[in-house]
């Protein structure tokens, strides 16, 4: 059996994309850029309709997980999705949702009867 308690990179990763992922008004911003690629940073907070510093902050989030790019534009920096970096949790996902229920815990029971 393969164990699964030794530190992993890429489970790091995934966790910090979840992690930028994990709030509603970041994913009225992925859903901004899935629809128009290159939008720009005011054009965000007009249409999620929150705060100019607030947007700023998801945005920064959204950006230090690698799950968008913004292009400098002067005077605007531009925003798109980074649809790669969604992969590894995306793989994650699928592998969740296509495992098949066992027998029950994968570690033996412990024998409680001498209790």
């Amino acid at each position: 059996m393969d164990t699964i308690d030794t530190p992993d990179l890429q489970d790091d990763n995934i966790a910090a994309t979840a992690k930028a992922l994990a709030h509603p008004a970041r994913m009225r911003i992925l859903r901004l850029l899935a629809r128009t690629p290159g939008c720009i940073g005011g054009d965000i907070v007009q249409v999620v309709g929150l705060a100019q510093s607030t947007v700023s902050e998801d945005l920064r989030i959204l950006k230090a997980a690698g799950v968008i790019v913004g292009e400098i534009d002067p005077p605007c920096v531009r925003y798109s999705l980074a649809p790669q970096a969604l992969a590894p949790l995306s793989a994650l996902i699928a592998t969740l949702q296509h495992t098949t229920s066992g027998d029950g815990c994968c570690l033996p029971v412990p024998d409680t009867e001498g209790f």
